[in-house]
């Protein structure tokens, strides 16, 4: 198995819940050593916060998105040469960190730190402002979503933030053009639903949080990825050669939408191998069969899924 060219799927927020890594890190010694690490480099115990919560604390985005990427690392160097020969990766918002630490873009302390500040960042940016998500989930195309944007936004922000398949949208925002969404996507023939956040993610709302994350990443150490990653805010492989390129795609991923149907489709066509999902849950799986139902992916959350 270990030559069986594998795309590595690599969660975002969301996917996180108590328990996360924990059957990983009690059977591998290599995942409970980067739960170790992740502890050693944050000075906080995040270790138990995945394991046991509480879930309010883990639910926060400064600390969910470090207990994911740590959770997904564990459960990839658990996997070994089970996972295969991997010729690409792609995550899903803070899922990219992952997938160009896995390319070798980044050491995991590196990656660790930026995620973490990211999740901070977006927590303080969230908070600064009076913003909110909406699920648009229907048969619904992208001239759609932006027609609908216009129509709700009136004097506040609306734009489409998460393209997260063919049958789902999310748009981020102002609160009270998101409450206009609900109302806009009804008449259009769409089903909405106000989605459970802190704030306007993947929106200009997120443009401090963004100035944030320009500086940390260039003060951190970057190498070329050895394998392709593909880029949430273009849909396409990043350029490799050009670390400035991937580093400013990251700081526009904050404040524009994640194209991750987009993405699944262009591997699909593009690149031939299995898809694996690493820990922690079963999100990217889901999309998937939404994506292209003929496209299995294999799910690793757990060490006795099957591969």
């Amino acid at each position: 198995m270990s030559d069986q060219p594998t795309i590595i799927l690599c969660p975002g927020q969301g996917a996180q819940a108590i328990g996360m890594g924990q059957a990983w890190a009690e059977q591998s010694p290599a995942a409970r050593e980067t739960f170790e690490q992740a502890n050693d480099v944050l000075g906080m115990d995040l270790s138990s916060l995945c394991f046991e919560g509480p879930a309010d604390q883990l639910n926060r985005t400064d600390i969910a998105q470090a207990a994911i990427y740590t959770t997904s690392v564990a459960c990839f160097r658990a996997l070994g040469e089970d996972v295969g020969n991997v010729i690409a990766a792609a995550g899903l918002s803070l899922g990219e960190f992952t997938a160009l630490h896995l390319a070798g873009a980044m050491s995991f302390e590196d990656g660790l730190k930026l995620v973490r500040l990211r999740g901070q960042a977006m927590q303080d940016a969230a908070e600064a402002s009076d913003g909110t998500m909406v699920a648009i989930t229907g048969s619904v195309t992208e001239e759609q979503i932006n027609e609908l944007c216009d129509k709700a936004r009136g004097d506040g922000i609306l734009v489409a933030a998460n393209y997260n398949s063919p049958m789902q949208v999310v748009v981020s925002g102002s609160l009270d053009a998101c409450e206009r969404a609900v109302s806009v996507a009804a008449e259009m023939g769409f089903k909405p639903t106000p989605l459970t956040v802190t704030g306007a993610f993947h929106s200009p709302l997120m443009q401090p949080a963004a100035d944030r994350l320009a500086q940390a990443l260039a003060q951190t150490a970057w190498q070329t990825p050895r394998i392709p990653v593909i880029g949430n805010v273009t849909a396409q492989l990043h350029d490799g050669n050009d670390l400035k390129s991937i580093q400013q795609r990251l700081v526009e991923q904050l404040t524009h939408p994640v194209r991750w149907s987009q993405s699944m489709t262009w591997a699909v066509e593009n690149l031939e191998g299995r898809f694996v999902e690493l820990a922690p849950g079963k999100v990217l799986s889901g999309l998937m069969r939404r994506i292209d139902r003929k496209t299995k992916v294999a799910n690793r959350a757990l060490p006795d899924a099957s591969v």
